[in-house]
C-alpha cells in the first residue's frame, strides 16, 4: 500500500502504524523515512518518489543510526512513561522548519498511545494543517488508547505478528510447569507461592531478554563516551522502551494463562473438544477441571481477567499477581 501511494504521488501526511510488535513498527517507520530521503534509491516511481532505500548512502546510514537532523523520534521518557507536551512542542518546532539536508522532514512518535492529554491536544493542530514535505508517523500496539480525534486524522495501517495472542509453542515451557503444579492440587499457602514463583521467574526472564535486545540496538551500545546529557536522554528512552515492550509481552504471557484457565472451565463442563491450548496442556486442564465445579472454574476466569485489567494500570505488579493467584480456586 505504501509503495502504491509513493508510485502515485499520494503519500499521506500522517500515518498510524498499529498492531504487530513495537520493534516491527519502528523498523517499518525507519524504512519509510530512509526511502523518502534515500540519495541513491534502487527503484523509483513515475512521480519521482523513491520506492525503496539503498541502505548504503549517508542519509540511510544516519537514519538507521537515529542521528539524521531531519528525522525526529519521540518516545515516552518521563517516570510515568508518558509523552509530555514539551516533547511534542520540540518535535513540531523541528517539523515546521524546512528540511536541513533531506527531501522530507519525518517525525516519529513511538507508543503514541502514551501521549498525555496536553501533548495530544497540542499535536492536533499540526495534524489538521501539516507543513509541506513533512510526514508524521504514529506507532502503537494499543491504538484504541489513542484519542479518536487523532486516529481519525491519520491513515491507519494494521500490521500483524502472523499469529493470534495466546499460548504459543516457544513460550509454553513455564506454563507447562505451572499447569502441572496446579493440577497436582497439593493445597496450602506454600504450594500457591510456588505457583507464583513459576510465573514471576518467567517474567524476570522476559524482562532480561528485552533489556538485552533493546540495549544492543540503542545508541548506548554504539557510542562509548557520549555527552552526559545525551547519555541521560538515551538511558531514559531505553528504560521507557523496555517498560513498554515488557508490558506488551507480559500481556501476551498472562493471556496464555488465561487461555489455559478457559480450558479448565471447559473441562469442568465436559467440553474438552473445545480446548484451545497446546496438546501437552490438555492433561493438567482436565485434571483440574474435574476437581472444580463449573461455577468455580468460571470464577477463576473472572479473577484472572480482573488481575490483567489491574496490571494495565499503574499498580504494583508483584502484589497484584500475588493477590490474583491466592484468589484462584485450585
Amino acid at each position: 500500500m505504501l509503495r502504491r501511494n509513493l508510485e502515485r504521488g499520494r503519500l499521506g501526511h500522517a500515518y498510524l502504524f498499529c498492531g504487530g510488535t513495537a520493534g516491527g513498527l519502528e523498523t517499518m517507520a525507519r524504512t519509510l523515512a530512509k526511502t523518502l530521503n534515500c540519495q541513491k534509491p534502487p527503484a523509483g516511481g513515475a512521480t519521482g518518489l523513491a520506492l525503496d532505500c539503498c541502505d548504503a548512502c549517508s542519509s540511510c546510514r544516519s537514519i538507521q543510526a537515529d542521528n539524521h537532523p531531519d528525522v525526529r523520534w519521540v518516545r515516552p521518557e518521563s517516570k510515568s512513561r508518558v509523552i509530555i507536551i514539551e516533547q511534542i512542542r520540540e518535535l513540531l518546532q523541528a517539523v515546521h522548519l524546512k528540511p536541513t539536508v533531506a527531501a522530507y522532514k519525518v517525525g516519529v512518535i513511538v507508543a503514541a498511545d502514551r501521549l498525555n492529554n496536553q501533548a495530544a491536544n497540542a499535536f492536533l493542530k499540526t495534524l489538521e494543517e501539516p507543513p509541506d514535505r513533512s510526514l508524521l508517523l504514529l506507532l502503537s500496539v494499543e491504538p484504541d488508547q489513542i484519542l479518536e480525534t487523532i486516529r481519525s486524522r491519520c491513515l491507519r495501517l494494521n500490521f500483524s505478528t502472523g499469529a493470534e495472542r495466546g499460548i504459543d509453542a516457544p513460550a509454553v515451557g513455564w506454563l507447562q510447569d505451572f499447569s502441572d503444579r496446579a493440577a497436582a492440587g497439593q493445597g496450602g499457602v506454600w504450594w500457591r507461592y510456588q505457583l507464583l514463583g513459576t510465573l514471576q521467574a518467567k517474567l524476570v526472564e522476559v524482562k532480561e531478554q528485552i533489556q538485552a535486545a533493546l540495549l544492543a540496538s540503542s545508541p548506548l551500545a554504539r557510542y562509548e563516551e557520549p555527552d552526559p546529557s545525551l547519555r541521560e536522554k538515551w538511558e531514559e528512552e531505553l528504560d521507557a522502551a523496555v517498560e513498554a515492550e515488557y508490558r506488551r509481552q507480559r500481556t501476551d504471557l498472562l493471556a496464555g494463562l488465561h487461555a489455559w484457565l478457559r480450558d479448565v472451565w471447559l473441562a469442568s463442563l465436559g467440553l474438552e473438544a473445545e480446548f484451545s491450548a497446546l496438546p501437552n496442556l490438555f492433561g493438567p486442564a482436565q485434571a483440574l477441571g474435574r476437581r472444580l465445579t463449573p461455577d468455580a472454574a468460571l470464577e477463576n476466569l473472572r479473577t484472572w481477567e480482573r488481575t490483567q485489567r489491574l496490571l494495565g494500570s499503574n499498580v504494583q505488579e508483584g502484589l497484584t499477581l500475588e493477590v490474583g493467584l491466592l484468589q484462584l480456586r485450585l
